[in-house]
C-alpha cells in the first residue's frame, strides 16, 4: 500500500519538493514545507529531489 509522505524538521524550505508534486499537496507551513495528507497521492516524486533527505513515508 502506498503511503503519504511527511516532511521532517530537517527541511530547509527550498521548495524543490513542492515544484515536483503533481497534485499540489506540498506548501510552506509555519516552519518548513508541509504535505497535506488528504491531497498526497503517495507517488514519491518529492522524495528524491529533497537535498537534505527530509521526506519520508508517513
Amino acid at each position: 500500500m502506498l503511503r503519504a509522505r511527511v516532511i521532517s524538521d530537517e527541511c530547509v524550505s527550498c521548495g524543490a519538493c513542492a515544484d515536483q508534486c503533481p497534485v499540489g499537496a506540498i506548501s510552506m507551513g509555519s516552519d518548513h514545507m508541509e504535505v497535506d495528507p488528504d491531497k498526497c497521492a503517495a507517488c514519491g516524486m518529492c522524495q528524491p529531489v529533497c537535498p537534505v533527505g527530509a521526506i519520508s513515508e508517513l
